[in-house]
C-alpha cells in the first residue's frame, strides 16, 4: 500500500461513501439507529445553523459535550461550518477559559443541562449554543431559527484544532486538516480490512483523535456502524456488543484490564465477544502479559497501535493474522514512514535506539502560532516524536521510553509544567515539581512535591489543586520537603524527583 491510495477527501466527503439507509450511529441506551442518510442532513443542518450563527471559515467551535450523537453531529458540522475545537467536559472552569481563549473560540456548543464549569468560564466571554437531541435521534441547535448555506470546505482547510500536552511548556494547539484526518481514517480501516459489515464500539472519549478517528471516522470511511454507548461502563460493556454484534473495539489498556478484572479465569469468553474480529489497543503501552491474557479471555487478536494527535492518531500497528503480532511492540508503519534518528538527524540502522520520527500526509506540517516548537520538532520533513524507540529488522517498532516528561494516565498525555504552574499560584508554594509514579490500573499517576514558604497541609494543597485541575490531572499525593533534589548543576530532574519520593509514604 502506498499514500496514493489514501486520496484526500473532506469529512463530508468522508460520509458521502455509504447508501443512505445503512446504518451509521446506534445510541445503546436510548435504542437509537441513525442512518447514513439522516447523519449527512442533521450535518448539513447544524452546519448551516452554526453559519447563521456567524460561524465562518476557520472560525473555532468550541465543543464540550458527553459521548453520543450531539457530540458527532456537532464535530462533523464544525469542520464544515468553520473549525471543531472539542473539549473535555471534565474540565475545570480555569481550564475552559484557557482553552477557549487559546484557540479563539467564536462559540460554545453546550448540553441543554449540567456542564457549570463550562458556562462559567464562558460567562461575558464567549456565547453559548445549547445542542439538543429528539427522542428520535436528531441534533439541532436550540434557539437558532435561521440557517445560512455553507461553503464546502477543501481537503487543506482545518477541520479540527486540539491541544497536546508540552513538558516544557503551555498545552500546543495541533491544527489537522480535513486531508489529514480522512487520509488517517483511511490508513486505520486498510490496517484492519475495516468493511461495511464492521461494527465498532466507541468507549475513548471523542475529544480526543483516539475515538473521534479509530473508532469513528474509520469506520463510517467504510460504511459500517458505530455503537456509541453514553460512557465506558464495564458491568454492561459484553451486553451492548452482542445487542448489536460488534466486531471490535479500541481502548487504551486501563480499560482492557477493566474488562478482564470481571473475568473469572478459565470461563467460556463472552456472549459478545463471538463476532468479535481483532481487539485494538493504543495510547499507552500494553505490557505482554495483558495481551497474552485477553486473546485467551475474549478469543480474538489483540493489536497494539502507536499514535498520535500531530499525526491525526494511527503511525503503526500490530497487523491482522496471518501477519505477526509482536508483544511489546507497536508494529509496523501503517502508510505512515517511521525512522529511528539521532540527535543529529541522522538515519540510525535497525537495532539501534534513537528517537521515533515520522513522515507522511497524514502528519501536520507544524503547530499553530508556536514556532519555537516547530523549530524542535520538525526537522527536514519528519516529524520529531519525542519517543524513544527501536526498529527491527522487520520495520516493527518497539518503544522503549519517553524523550519527554509527560506522564500518560491512562492515555491522558499530562504536562506536569502545567501542575506545577497551578501549585506555584498558591501563597504557601515556594517551589513545587509534579511527576508521574507507577499506577496499577492507570500505568502512571500523577504526584507532586513542594517546598512551603508558609504553612499548609497535604489536604490543603490536594484541595486547591481539586478546585483548578480536572480529575485525571490533579494529584494524588503531595509530598512537603524541604529541599526538592536537584542535579549537580542545579537543574532539577523530574525523573530523579519521582524516584527519591515515589517509595516514601506522603
Amino acid at each position: 500500500m502506498t499514500h496514493s491510495d489514501a486520496a484526500p477527501t473532506t469529512l463530508v466527503g468522508l460520509l458521502s461513501r455509504a447508501p443512505a439507509e445503512r446504518t451509521a450511529i446506534i445510541l445503546p441506551e436510548q435504542n437509537i439507529r441513525v442512518t447514513y442518510g439522516s447523519l449527512r442532513s442533521q450535518v448539513e443542518t447544524v452546519a448551516e445553523a452554526l453559519a447563521a450563527s456567524g460561524i465562518g471559515r476557520g472560525d473555532r467551535v468550541g465543543i464540550a459535550l458527553p459521548n453520543g450523537l450531539p457530540t458527532i453531529v456537532s464535530f462533523l458540522a464544525a469542520s464544515v461550518a468553520g473549525t471543531a475545537a472539542p473539549l473535555n467536559p471534565a474540565y475545570k472552569e480555569d481550564e475552559f477559559r484557557f482553552y477557549l481563549e487559546d484557540t479563539n473560540a467564536r462559540v460554545l456548543l453546550l448540553p441543554p443541562e449540567g456542564a457549570d464549569e463550562a458556562r462559567r468560564a464562558a460567562r461575558d466571554r464567549v456565547p453559548i449554543l445549547t445542542v439538543e437531541m429528539g427522542s428520535t435521534g436528531t441534533v439541532s441547535l436550540s434557539g437558532v431559527t435561521r440557517d445560512r448555506p455553507v461553503t464546502p470546505p477543501t481537503v487543506d482547510d482545518i477541520a479540527l484544532i486540539l491541544h497536546t500536552s508540552g513538558s516544557t511548556g503551555r498545552p500546543k494547539r495541533v491544527p489537522l486538516t480535513h486531508a489529514n484526518l480522512s487520509i488517517s481514517a483511511g490508513n486505520v480501516a486498510r490496517s484492519y480490512a475495516l468493511t461495511a459489515d464492521d461494527v465498532s464500539l466507541c468507549v475513548m472519549p471523542l475529544f480526543h483523535v483516539h475515538g473521534l478517528v479509530a473508532s469513528t471516522l474509520a469506520t463510517l470511511s467504510t460504511g459500517g456502524t458505530v455503537v456509541v454507548p453514553g460512557k465506558f461502563n464495564p458491568l454492561s460493556f459484553w451486553r451492548v456488543a452482542q445487542d448489536h454484534g460488534v466486531t471490535w473495539y479500541s481502548a487504551v489498556p486501563t480499560l482492557h484490564q477493566l474488562l478482564l478484572a470481571r473475568v473469572q479465569p478459565g470461563a467460556p469468553r463472552p456472549a459478545g465477544a463471538l463476532k468479535l474480529r481483532f481487539v485494538r489497543s493504543c495510547s499507552a503501552s500494553l505490557a505482554p502479559q495483558v495481551m497474552h491474557n485477553l486473546e485467551a479471555a475474549f478469543g480474538a487478536p489483540v493489536l497494539e497501535a502507536y499514535g498520535m494527535t500531530e499525526a491525526a492518531h494511527q503511525m503503526s500497528s500490530n497487523p491482522l493474522p496471518p501477519g505477526a503480532r509482536l508483544p511489546g511492540s507497536v508494529g509496523r508503519g501503517t502508510d505512515v514512514r517511521i525512522s529511528i534518528m539521532d540527535g543529529n538527524g541522522r538515519h540510525l540502522p535497525a537495532g539501534e535506539r534513537g528517537e521515533v520520527c515520522i513522515q507522511g500526509p497524514n502528519v501536520i506540517r507544524g503547530y499553530e502560532n508556536n514556532p519555537e516548537a516547530n523549530a524542535t520538532s520538525f526537522f527536514d520533513g519528519w516529524f520529531r516524536t519525542g519517543d524513544q524507540g527501536v526498529l527491527d529488522a522487520n520495520g516493527y517498532l518497539t518503544l522503549v521510553g519517553r524523550l519527554k516528561e509527560l506522564i500518560n494516565r491512562g492515555g491522558e498525555k499530562i504536562s506536569p509544567r502545567e501542575i506545577d504552574e497551578v501549585l506555584l499560584t498558591h501563597p504557601a508554594v515556594a517551589e513545587a515539581v509534579s511527576f508521574g509514579v507507577s499506577h496499577p490500573t492507570w500505568g502512571e499517576e500523577v504526584a507532586a512535591a513542594v517546598v512551603l514558604r508558609e504553612g499548609a497541609t497535604e489536604s490543603d494543597l490536594l484541595a486547591y489543586c481539586k478546585e483548578r485541575l480536572a480529575d485525571h490531572k490533579r494529584p494524588k499525593q503531595i509530598h512537603i520537603t524541604d529541599a526538592i533534589p536537584r542535579t549537580a548543576t542545579g537543574k532539577i530532574q523530574r525523573r530523579i524527583v519521582a524516584q527519591a519520593f515515589s517509595q516514601q509514604p506522603s
